[in-house]
């Protein structure tokens, strides 16, 4: 039995079906981690959606910020989007089993044995195992909720302030922020503040900002999973592992099999 994290595969279905293929995926045995931004760009999100779906029992998954994008134009839009990949999934017989599917998906997953963690983007400095995991319920707890409250959770969500989060936030600001914080975080302050402005390789950012998992008083005695920044790549550092090797924009899809030691298998990426 293997587990393997895989990366970004944003709807790039023929490069998750080479990267299944190479790794021999058995889902009857295996295991599959995904960081989340299943869908957009790549031109066959539905397939991504399908497959996925039809593995579910064999994978964790977590939600990234083109998941929450596609949830919030069916929630808020009605499925009245331009996003043509969106529209061919409102518009599939199976929309609502695989769209309530994807909006139970949490934005933290934990496995306690390995010591692991995954989360789309990142998590705050300073923020506990425990506040991590209460902040994370937070969100997830709107989306699986009456309909009311998670329809306004979409309507607000988007915006880029609050940039840090703090007791006494409305709901409204302390669920963006949180959201943004978890699937969106690149760049980050020693107190938590972020910038949504940079998103380049370390290096290029103002220097005021590091990248978030810099930071000392981050969550410590686990490996933290994560995907999102396609020009940061496949990266190692300590008890981290970035796994977005860039696939949609032509780098390749990534998996790592989590083990004692990781082993990395690619394929080259592309669009469709």
């Amino acid at each position: 039995m293997s587990t393997y994290a895989i990366g970004d595969i944003q709807g790039c279905y023929s490069s998750f079906c080479r990267l299944l293929e190479k790794i021999k995926f058995d889902p009857g045995a295996d295991r599959l981690w995904l960081v989340g931004d299943l869908v957009n760009r790549g031109g066959k999100s539905l397939q991504v959606l399908r497959m996925v779906y039809e593995l579910r029992d064999s994978v964790t998954c977590v939600l990234g910020n083109h998941d929450l994008h596609l949830l919030a134009a069916r929630e808020v839009q009605n499925g009245k989007h331009k996003n043509a990949e969106f529209v061919k999934i409102f518009r599939a017989v199976d929309s609502d089993e695989l769209l309530e599917w994807l909006r139970s998906r949490p934005l933290i997953a934990v496995d306690e044995v390995t010591r692991l963690i995954m989360v789309h983007a990142g998590i705050a400095p300073g923020w506990t195992f425990k506040k991590t995991l209460q902040l994370a319920g937070k969100v997830s707890k709107r989306l699986v909720g009456k309909a009311k409250p998670c329809r306004r959770f979409f309507t607000n969500m988007y915006g880029n302030r609050p940039v840090v989060w703090r007791p006494g936030l409305g709901p409204d600001e302390e669920l963006r922020v949180i959201a943004n914080t978890f699937t969106r975080m690149r760049y980050c302050q020693a107190d938590g503040v972020m910038s949504f402005a940079e998103s380049g390789q370390p290096g290029t950012q103002e220097k005021k900002y590091q990248p978030w998992f810099m930071h000392p008083r981050r969550v410590n005695g686990y490996t933290i999973l994560f995907g999102h920044w396609s020009t940061l790549g496949l990266y190692f550092g300590h008890q981290v592992m970035c796994l977005d090797s860039g696939c949609v924009w032509g780098g390749k899809l990534t998996a790592v099999r989590l083990a004692q030691e990781f082993d990395v298998i690619q394929v080259k990426g592309q669009t469709g």
